[in-house]
């Protein structure tokens, strides 16, 4: 492990790990999935590492930049203990996909992927404005129905929906929201003589930030995994709330999870899941590396660490048995603490 301060104070924490062990480590889709889903998983998140993190092919060596563990890259969240029911089925389907990747080129394909679709893919360059690349086109999904995100609706009430905008800093709080509207990708929100308009996306990332931090009980609504899960959605003001109606999660590009948990069911293998999404690409052997850096935090005022078992080491230093304390702020302070 290690920990850096950044120029504002604040800390950031880095695991360095063998590249098997990081995979073991990832946390995208459910372990009892059917295995050609796992590996079909195993093999996209094996070759998103990859392409992400700047891979030259040395075998062994160790990867250069590291890759952060939340959904801004790929969801990672360690060795499970204790051990998480059904996980021997993914350490499985890494183990079975061992340096299969696929490639594009000649190089690990960046294999962006998501939960749920609105019962289609989109391009990169429509989605991330990036140039178009031929293995991510768009196609039909017809898959992932079993998805808790397929179909959705959530339920916002004005007065809470005030409350959120106005921590968010997009409404007067001494007004009353009393009509949402949505016009193409612009939301209308107005009552008590104001008015605001905003995009879709600040919209969704204002509800989604603030809803489940003010009314944690409520927001997200079971089974949501967030509050407003995507874009693809009508609105409507009826009965002083805002009712939203949609389809999925997640950006749009790639392999849809929950598509490949479908075709698994149907009996398509791991390669034919891959080549559907991937524009024909199937899993190739690909050196891999020794080690890869993974930022699993950053952002933290402080941060405690204690060691699961000896040898694990802090910036270089062995860590004993009771563990250390940081703290960022002026200067990075550590303290050691007894075991």
């Amino acid at each position: 492990m290690s920990v850096a301060r950044a120029s504002d104070g604040t800390l950031s924490l880095t695991v360095t790990l063998p590249f098997e062990r990081y995979l073991q480590g990832i946390a995208e889709v459910p372990p009892s999935w059917p295995m050609a889903a796992l590996e079909a998983q195993a093999i996209a998140a094996r070759s998103y590492a990859l392409a992400t993190t700047g891979w030259s092919g040395s075998q062994g060596e160790t990867l250069g930049t590291p890759i952060c563990a939340s959904t801004s890259c790929q969801v990672y969240s360690g060795i499970s203990v204790p051990p998480e029911a059904d996980i021997a089925r993914w350490y499985h389907a890494v183990r079975a996909t061992s340096g299969e990747v696929l490639l594009y080129q000649g190089r690990p394909a960046e294999t962006v992927y998501f939960s749920t679709s609105n019962g289609h893919t989109y391009g990169n360059d429509r989605v991330f404005g990036s140039a178009p690349l031929a293995y991510l086109r768009p196609v039909v999904e017809r898959d992932d129905g079993a998805s808790p995100t397929s179909h959705w609706r959530v339920r916002l009430p004005f007065a809470d929906l005030a409350r959120f905008l106005q921590a968010a800093g997009h409404w007067p709080g001494e007004h009353a929201v009393s009509s949402v509207r949505l016009d193409g990708t612009t939301i209308l929100v107005s009552g008590g003589g104001a008015s605001r308009s905003m995009d879709l996306a600040t919209f969704r990332d204002s509800v989604n930030t603030w809803a489940p931090c003010l009314e944690p009980g409520r927001y997200p609504p079971a089974p949501l995994p967030v509050t407003i899960p995507s874009e693809w959605l009508t609105l409507s003001s009826r009965q002083g709330a805002a009712v939203l109606t949609g389809r999925g999660w997640g950006h749009g590009v790639g392999m849809v999870q929950w598509g490949a948990y479908g075709k698994a069911r149907r009996g398509l293998s791991a390669s034919d899941i891959l080549a559907y999404y991937y524009g024909g690409l199937r899993p190739q052997t690909y050196p891999e590396p020794g080690l890869i850096h993974v930022r699993v935090a950053s952002g933290l005022a402080s941060l405690r660490v204690v060691p699961s078992g000896p040898g694990t080491t802090l910036n270089g230093r062995l860590l004993g048995p009771g563990g250390v304390s940081i703290t960022g702020g002026d200067q990075l302070t550590v303290t050691t603490e007894r075991g």
